[in-house]
């Protein structure tokens, strides 16, 4: 029996994101013997296994699946299973680690390299969108791989980054390996493929089961594949937020692009950042250097700035800052903007390569 098959007819039973995956591998890591025992009646069944997961396992058999293995390597979809050496390593120690991952592109870029999450609203704000692309461009240019979901909004903005890089980047679906969602990203999924990155799914091909949670399922993925999780912009209520959980719970770094006060875009970045759940991300050398990554690496040409691509705040604080360090008083009078309003101003335009912060918090033009 192609013990691939074993591993299929069990993962279907179990279901995604199983709570058990961990303890039930540990007791069969290989699944032929779960099979014997359960076809021959020899030993109790693992406690741990449902009584929908057991009818199921008891109602089908490793054969079953011959057919979705045929159509996956004819499609050039490949499996992977934890019994092998190309199974990601950094998702063996999650609990609820999936026992198939069907994945298309190149499957080398899922080890051996240093990993980074990027993550945000899917309806960001100018300011997100480049924030979210330059920082991952830097990354990405060090080295790094890029991990994401493909969704629409920052998550595009990372793989988009990665792809002008030219860097392997990995997304993982909360849909089929066989459906692209949104569908306007199926020429950046091309991309990825071709530019040796990984799109990777827990849904096998023509999946038409449970839909209901398996978005904020593929997110402890996300975090678990990458060893800090950058976060770019994100609401308080958001499945953003539920990925930084997921984060903290596998003790990955989160940091986070600070925003607008005003913003409530930024809302859930700057609670993150006011309750110390996760650190600044003003450049990449914040996330390079966590990677234990120089700085020296990340060091692209930089585009010139636009003012365009700012919000009215920092374009008036734009407007007056000088090659000769001002305060924030200075820049509150020239600008006629309240205080609060000219530090969120400053920061983005830092961020986004308007501004350089001198020491005393005075700001210069860049």
């Amino acid at each position: 029996m192609d013990k691939t098959l074993a591993w299929l007819w069990l993962a279907d039973a179990v279901g995604s994101a199983c709570q058990y995956a961990q303890e039930l591998l540990e007791l069969y890591p290989d699944p032929v013997e779960l099979y014997d025992l359960l076809r021959t009646g020899s030993e109790a069944p693992p406690a741990c296994l449902t009584p929908h997961a057991l009818a199921q396992l008891r109602d089908t058999t490793p054969f079953d699946y011959e057919e979705r293995l045929d159509h996956c390597l004819l499609s050039g979809i490949d499996v992977l299973t934890p019994d092998e050496g190309v199974y990601p390593d950094r998702l063996r120690d999650l609990p609820d680690l999936p026992l198939a991952l069907y994945v298309t592109g190149d499957i080398a870029c899922l080890n051996g390299r240093r990993y980074a999450g990027m993550v945000g609203t899917r309806r960001p704000s100018t300011y997100g969108r480049q924030a979210a692309f330059d920082l991952s461009l830097s990354m990405a240019r060090a080295g790094v791989v890029l991990v994401s979901g493909l969704a629409d909004g920052l998550d595009s903005e990372a793989h988009r980054a990665a792809v002008q890089a030219d860097v392997p980047t990995v997304a993982f679906l909360g849909t089929a390996i066989d459906k692209t969602y949104p569908a306007s990203n199926a020429k950046l999924r091309t991309a990825i493929e071709k530019g040796g990155g990984a799109v990777c799914s827990e849904y096998p091909p023509g999946y038409s089961g449970r839909t209901t949670g398996t978005f904020l399922a593929r997110n402890r993925l996300i975090a678990a594949q990458s060893e800090a999780l950058c976060v770019a912009e994100a609401r308080t209520r958001s499945g953003t937020l539920n990925t930084v959980g997921h984060a903290e719970r596998l003790g990955r770094p989160v940091l986070a692009v600070p925003g607008s006060i005003y913003s409530a875009l930024s809302e859930g970045t700057n609670e993150l950042l006011r309750t110390h759940r996760a650190e600044p991300l003003c450049k990449a050398a914040d996330a390079l250097d966590i990677l234990g990554i120089g700085a020296e690496t990340a060091a692209p040409a930089q585009q010139r700035f636009d003012p365009a691509t700012v919000g009215a705040d920092a374009q008036a604080v734009y407007a007056v800052l000088k090659p000769t360090p001002q305060s924030i008083d200075a820049l509150c009078a020239a600008a006629s903007l309240p205080a609060g309003r000219v530090l969120a101003a400053c920061t983005e335009l830092e961020l986004m390569g308007g501004a350089q912060a001198q020491p005393g918090r005075r700001y210069i033009a860049k």
